[in-house]
């Protein structure tokens, strides 16, 4: 039977922190930090917070009195995140952004970063956002552009389609890209009661120290780990080399670089 798509557990998550967080998650990490400080909150909540990639970046330029509650349905993520993120104004909670356990109005600032692709009910969890906001606060939130426009996860997508031609693996992109329509995005956020809606498509660079990296980060700290290993079991490292092979084949055999793109909604009202 398949596994969730949200379902983050075990060296996944290990390898979500070592490999797909610097190659992918801390370019709009650091962009959503600024654009947060820029509303001097001082009571934030995030939402599908992973590892914990935004506090990192965000809490350097909050107040000393700020409160954070980064919420995440994975709680292996969240151990993850906590044993990195030792700062005292943080409280780590597993919680689902569809039924979020806080009361209305509790904060001025709710966050989402590469999570609202897999939510089953996006309106629900963009109504609750807007539930626990307080009177003029905002909800920011990113989510990946099209496969096309991400050139790694692409070619690795692409690598996987060829070694399993009969069934190829699709999380790549039927869910982290299989949400980059700007008009339903923002149909949905109205849907849920916002208001005032504007959306930046944000073009940033994918580093990696070598190929073989950033194919490791997408074989094996994403949920196309378990895709390849329902395919076939014994050929998880196959899979990955058969990437870097593609990745280099294309981007060179040293430091690899290629362009990642998101589009960075925010939302009141």
């Amino acid at each position: 039977m398949p596994v969730p798509d949200g379902v983050f557990s075990g060296s996944i998550a290990e390898n979500y922190a070592r490999y797909m967080v610097p190659l992918i998650f801390e370019p709009y990490a650091a962009d959503l930090a600024r654009r947060a400080s820029a509303r001097s909150p001082h009571s934030v909540l995030e939402t599908a917070a992973g590892t914990g990639v935004v506090p990192r970046f965000l809490l350097p330029l909050l107040p000393d009195d700020a409160t954070y509650v980064a919420t995440d349905l994975n709680q292996p993520m969240l151990d993850i995140a906590a044993s990195a993120v030792t700062d005292p104004r943080v409280r780590w909670q597993q919680a689902d952004a569809q039924e979020l356990p806080f009361g209305d109005a509790s904060f001025d600032l709710v966050l989402c970063q590469f999570g609202a692709m897999f939510f089953p009910d996006r309106v629900g969890a963009y109504r609750e956002a807007r539930r626990v906001l307080s009177s003029g606060g905002a909800f920011v939130f990113a989510v990946w552009d099209s496969l096309d426009a991400n050139d790694f996860a692409a070619e690795v997508t692409a690598e996987l389609a060829e070694m399993f031609p009969d069934d190829p693996p699709r999380f790549m992109a039927r869910t982290p890209h299989g949400y980059h329509d700007v008009s339903l995005i923002e149909r949905e956020i109205a849907d849920a009661g916002f208001t005032a809606v504007s959306t930046d498509t944000v073009t940033a660079q994918s580093v990696a120290p070598s190929a073989l990296v950033a194919a490791t980060a997408y074989c094996q700290g994403t949920p196309v780990r378990l895709e390849i290993e329902e395919r076939d079991a014994d050929r998880l490292q196959e899979a990955t080399e058969r990437s870097a092979a593609r990745l280099a084949a294309r981007f060179g055999d040293d430091e690899v670089r290629g362009r990642i793109r998101a589009h960075v909604v925010t939302a009141s009202g």
